[in-house]
């Protein structure tokens, strides 16, 4: 059972990810650039002339492959995470940022890779980062978790604060989802780990009981919107947000992903993909 649990810990996130706005957006940097272009002259067009019809992501006349329903960055990374695992951290992202790679990556991701390549490491590579707070450890510690493994190593070459604090609840919310297959069980164990007087912990708790007071996902969703966004930040990746949502949203579905995720996906200043 504890096999079937990590399989679908990982294929959960996947379907999460493919479920979310951005997934399209991001599968589209395998069409040439002309396509993105074009698609940033329509989003233009339509402000200028006050047309409400928007652009999405096309093909035109190139393959429409990339723009299938899939999953993108999430998975990619759990995947890298997944493989690398049993290396140091430090040294298994120092790699990537060699010469000659090919790297798309978040913002805390990307100025981690560069600190470390001037020989700032971590937890100062995390620590010393403008997007130190998002959930990009959050994501790569569904690997951790399902493997009962400690991510914080991990979390700090890229996180600090909420952002580390998010890859610690996450994989303790994966970890005792693998063990017992209950969904209330992984969110007290994720909210064992997240102090009440940090952002995360406080958000945390507010987004469970605003959900439990729905009583179902979809339902959950203005109520969240409410209780957490303040539709003032630019991304939609702050730990302190993303993973609070994903854990209300995941005891109020009662680990059912088909419940949980579609809900999430209409919570788009979020973009939030990752119910446990």
């Amino acid at each position: 059972m504890s096999g079937d649990r990590i399989r679908g810990a990982f294929a959960g996130l996947a379907v999460g990810d493919a479920a979310g706005w951005p997934a399209g957006r991001h599968r589209s940097a395998l069409h040439a650039p002309w396509s993105r272009r074009l698609h940033r002259e329509l989003d233009a067009f339509a402000e200028e002339h006050r047309v409400t019809t928007l652009p999405v992501p096309f093909a035109l006349n190139q393959p429409v492959t990339p723009l299938a329903l899939g999953p993108s960055d999430d998975a990619e990374w759990l995947a890298w995470t997944a493989l690398t695992i049993d290396r140091p951290r430090a040294e298994a992202f120092r790699e990537l940022g060699e010469p000659g790679q090919d790297v798309r990556a978040r913002i805390s991701v990307a100025t981690a890779l560069e600190n470390l390549a001037r020989g700032v490491e971590p937890p100062a590579s995390g620590h010393d980062n403008p997007h130190h707070f998002d959930d990009a450890a959050a994501v790569r510690a569904v690997a951790f978790g399902a493997l009962g493994r400690d991510p914080a190593e991990d979390a700090r070459v890229t996180n600090a604060g909420d952002g580390v604090l998010g890859a610690l609840a996450m994989a303790a919310a994966v970890a005792a989802a693998v063990a017992t297959g209950s969904a209330g069980e992984a969110v007290e164990a994720a909210l064992a780990v997240l102090p009440e007087d940090t952002a995360i912990g406080h958000n945390a708790r507010l987004a469970i009981e605003a959900a439990r007071a729905a009583g179902d996902p979809f339902a959950a969703v203005p109520a969240l919107d409410a209780a957490l966004l303040d539709h003032v930040y630019s991304y939609a990746v702050g730990a302190a947000q993303t993973v609070p949502v994903a854990l209300a949203l995941a005891e109020v579905s009662g680990g059912a992903l088909g419940r949980a995720v579609p809900a999430a996906a209409c919570l788009a200043p979020l973009a939030t993909r990752r119910p446990p």
